[in-house]
């Protein structure tokens, strides 16, 4: 079975490299291509020797995802279905800020976690990705891109639950910030999780990154129909393990709020929503629920969003109405399926 040779490391691929009887320092020299570069393919390595790629091409693959569909939203949004090995898809996002550009990586095809609001989870957990299948999103999407530069911010908040595939995202996160890999900085890169807690006191041990936690109620009743994991990790124990959690150089903590009609918007929510993250240094994203084929829920008016916010600003929290875009190519929060349609 080839080696993905994007899951990887710079120790890892230099033992590649001499196993195959070349000299540690290709290994430097493949990473350049593939991170820098944005090379496709062991040909593409023009400075390594002929006979060299042909060794590497029998022993190792350079793309362990296949791009089979790409969709631009009217807003500028750009949605990817990638097909893996084994004939699994996944999608990755890339959203357009003022200056930069922010890609939306998936970590599983499917979800386990079940939340209602959410149409990756109504397929369930088809399985974990690979190392090399994270960071080839990356890698992939950065090669249609005009400038590539211009990608400088990364989120794990597409399809799955990242902390459920603990070890390979943790990877994927070290290869992404190498600076013999992708070179992102750390700052610059968000997990978003639905709140495994023992996971999350790891993550903050092994790996600098920003947290996001995807709350959307403020009590265990509600988060708990709305979020199954809340039943096994109550509400009292995710805060405690969020004050726990190692914030450097003054960083915050984002919950992630979709507010839904009738369930969770009003303005005791909002109230009690403070009371809960009054103790944490935290900024709360509100993101009205996007519709998607299915759900038997709706947002707010404009009027009760705002209100909602309004609560929040007024007890000294940052807190914005995060914007969806891709929606009409159901690329935004919570729309992500890797189903394949004409």
């Amino acid at each position: 079975m080839k080696i993905d040779i994007k899951g990887l490391d710079s120790r890892e691929t230099e033992d590649l490299v001499v196993g195959l009887g070349m000299e540690a320092f290709r290994g430097r020299q493949i990473r350049q291509w593939i991170f820098k570069r944005l090379a496709c393919s062991f040909e593409d390595m023009t400075d390594l020797p002929k006979s060299m790629r042909a060794l590497l091409k029998e022993r190792a693959s350079m793309g362990p995802i296949e791009k089979i569909k790409h969709q631009v939203s009217e807003d500028g949004t750009e949605k990817y279905l990638f097909r893996l090995s084994d004939g699994v898809s996944i999608e990755s996002v890339l959203i357009p800020e003022k200056d930069h550009y922010t890609l939306c990586v998936s970590s599983q095809a499917g979800c386990a976690m079940g939340c209602r609001f959410c149409l990756t989870a109504k397929q369930g957990l088809k399985r974990n990705l690979k190392p090399s299948e994270i960071v080839d999103q990356v890698i992939q999407v950065k090669q249609s891109m005009d400038e590539p530069d211009r990608m400088t911010n990364i989120v794990l908040m597409g399809m799955g639950e990242p902390l459920a595939n603990y070890d390979a995202v943790v990877k994927a996160i070290r290869i992404l910030v190498s600076d013999e890999g992708a070179n992102f900085s750390h700052r610059k890169v968000t997990l978003s999780t639905c709140g495994l807690i023992p996971q999350m006191k790891q993550l903050g041990q092994d790996v600098t990154v920003n947290l996001a936690i995807s709350l959307n109620a403020a009590d265990d009743t509600t988060r708990s129909f709305l979020m199954p994991i809340n039943k096994k990790y109550p509400l009292k124990d995710l805060i405690e393990a969020c004050k726990d959690f190692p914030l450097p150089n003054r960083r915050m903590l984002t919950f992630e709020y979709i507010l839904i009609e009738g369930v969770n918007d009003r303005n005791a929510d909002a109230r009690e929503l403070c009371n809960l993250l009054s103790s944490l240094r935290a900024k709360i994203n509100l993101i009205p629920l996007n519709s998607h084929t299915g759900l038997n829920m709706s947002p707010p008016p404009m009027d009760k969003i705002l209100k909602f916010m309004e609560i929040l600003l007024e007890n000294h929290f940052t807190a914005i109405i995060r914007k969806s875009k891709g929606n009409d190519i159901l690329a935004a929060c919570g729309q992500l399926s890797g189903t394949h349609t004409c």
